[in-house]
């Protein structure tokens, strides 16, 4: 089976080769103009082995639900989902695989840490870093999720030192991380070029030197919480990549590789293949200076293996249940990348490495007595919201998601407390489902992983319109989940910014006064102006409040078991 050739109308001259049928497992192969009889004769190929993945998000033990399995074609022509990733099982592909070629870089494409589970992030991510050194991780690009608590938390990952606040919880010290952080596109001055972290990193293999230039997206300031980048510019992509191509070409270096945390979203879940790719990354591959040679990209949790605009395209969807094998054959006498070829591999759970096993459960001991804990019950399984893209006929609203408002709501009600009479989330505020049963702590923590303070501020009814309609970006929706007794109902045929109508937004039964002032709950993550709800910073007389998770977990001991939140708080209409 071939694969079709991609095509977006953001390419202006689509060069796409796709070659080779990845689902049963077969390479791609590109071979490019340099290779051949065109190089000198006492020159020779070598063959360097790129490990790579992205979005770990400080899953160290195998994740649950779909985030821990990998659909694969069945005989039937379904699909099989395989059981997929910890970081034990993990380790033991990356050593396997790295025994096939000594020349062997592991790389990643950022959101390595960041919205993580309980036996992580209760210890800032320390853990992590820790299990990553563990594993032989050599270059990584930052991801937004990087920047979950700032820069200098993101400095403490790369260059070690206890928390400022906490200490150093997982042990008595904290070395910080052996590899190698890349930000390429994060500028702390723009008119010297300064970056907040490296550029990129260079490895040489038998004299001929490969670059591997590390960024995030353009966008992450977006979805960051703005306090935390203060000072810092993100961006463009291609522009960044290409402004730093003249300068690795003055050190002689003409292999050229970008690890990127953006991607795109194929059409055909298949791990190994690459039908119907579409997204941010192919713009960003086409504007790409022709001396890039491979790209590994990530930020979209999808796996895909293509070549695009002549260079391998890579991601290993997310939560290490993929890990991207790439083998570049290098040219000695041109120093350039004469082909490439790679396979995307199911991290099976076959056999654990007995070292990350062993850390990874002494973590998971130490954080057992909270993680256990069970704090509610819950008759009927609590999904999650849609995050960016709504399907049809539905409004965005989730049970987990009215939950987490009610609860926000009940956490800052009190006039001592806050006086809210509204309380809304973000959706991607909101990380996993918790199913039918008993909740514990660490279920709850899953869901809630950001530690963001619950913050109510004063809007007036007038400018609550203006934040519902911040819901919808361009192409991008993002429906707030909101409390009990909040109701509108926007329309998917209205044009952006006149989605919602003001005669449908209801407090109780009883339409907001667009000059009326209203207390609103948020996070402080929104608050700021996250997820692009610059109203929020219009905001007056802020008063901080409990921890997310905190506030959820006090809801769920005190409406133990939950009667399950009320739904149809947002309608839609065609």
């Amino acid at each position: 089976m071939s694969a079709p050739l991609l095509s977006s109308s953001s390419l202006a001259r689509p060069r796409v080769l796709l070659l080779g049928a990845l689902a049963s497992g077969a390479l791609f192969s590109l071979h490019a103009g340099c290779g051949g009889d065109s190089s000198p004769p006492e020159s020779k190929q070598i063959h360097v082995q790129l490990l790579a993945f992205n979005d770990l998000h400080g899953n160290l033990e195998p994740p649950t639900g779909s985030n821990g399995t990998v659909p694969t074609p069945g005989e039937d022509g379904g699909t099989v989902n395989v059981n997929a990733g910890g970081a034990a099982f993990f380790a033991t592909h990356i050593e396997q695989l790295r025994a096939q070629n000594p020349n062997t870089v592991v790389v990643a494409a950022g959101d390595l840490i960041g919205a993580s589970p309980l036996i992580s992030g209760i210890f800032h991510d320390e853990p992590t870093i820790a299990v990553l050194n563990q594993i032989g991780l050599d270059i990584t690009s930052v991801g937004n999720h990087e920047f979950d608590d700032g820069r200098d938390e993101l400095l403490r990952m790369q260059n070690g030192g206890c928390h400022p606040v906490d200490g150093c919880q997982s042990s008595t010290s904290f070395p910080g991380a052996k590899f190698k952080y890349l930000s390429a596109n994060v500028f702390t001055n723009t008119a010297t070029r300064e970056t907040l972290l490296p550029a990129y990193e260079i490895r040489e293999f038998e004299g001929v030197k490969v670059a591997f230039i590390g960024m995030t997206l353009e966008g992450t300031p977006g979805i960051v919480n703005p306090t935390g980048i203060a000072g810092l510019t993100f961006q463009d992509e291609a522009d960044t990549v290409n402004a730093l191509v003249p300068e690795l070409k003055a050190q002689g270096i003409k292999a050229i590789g970008v690890l990127i945390h953006e991607g795109g979203y194929p059409a055909a879940k298949l791990y190994d293949d690459c039908q119907g790719v579409s997204g941010p990354i192919l713009d960003i591959v086409a504007r790409l200076d022709p001396e890039v040679d491979f790209i590994h990209s990530g930020h979209t949790h999808e796996a895909y293996n293509c070549v695009i605009n002549g260079r391998r395209v890579t991601s290993a969807a997310s939560h290490g249940r993929i890990i991207s094998q790439v083998d570049l054959v290098l040219d000695t006498g041109t120093k350039d990348v004469v082909s490439t070829e790679a396979r995307n591999h199911i991290v099976t759970r076959d056999a654990a490495n007995a070292t990350v096993d062993t850390m990874v459960k002494d973590y998971a001991a130490r954080a057992a007595p909270l993680a256990n804990r069970v704090i509610g019950r819950t008759p009927v399984e609590l999904k999650i919201p849609p995050r960016t893209t709504i399907p049809s006929g539905q409004s965005g609203e989730s049970l987990l998601g009215n939950a987490i408002a009610d609860a926000f709501l009940e956490a800052t009600r009190d006039p001592d407390k806050g006086g809210a009479v509204i309380a809304v989330t973000n959706p991607g505020g909101v990380r996993a489902d918790i199913p039918a049963g008993d909740i514990t702590y660490g279920q709850a923590y899953t869901v809630q992983p950001f530690a963001n303070s619950v913050t109510t501020l004063t809007l007036t009814g007038a400018q609550i319109h203006q934040m519902l309609e911040q819901q919808f970006q361009g192409t991008t929706t993002r429906i707030l989940q909101v409390s009990a007794g909040f109701t509108y109902s926007w329309s998917a045929s209205a044009p952006v910014g006149k989605k919602v109508d003001p005669a449908s937004i209801q407090l109780n039964g009883v339409p907001l006064d667009p000059a009326a002032t209203y207390r609103i709950t948020e996070t402080n993550y929104l608050a700021a102006g996250g997820d692009g709800f610059s109203v929020f910073t219009q905001g007056q007389d802020l008063r901080t409040g409990p921890i997310d998770i905190d506030a959820f977990a006090a809801y769920l001991e005190a409406h133990n078991p939950l009667t399950p939140p009320t739904d149809k708080r947002i309608t839609w209409i065609p």
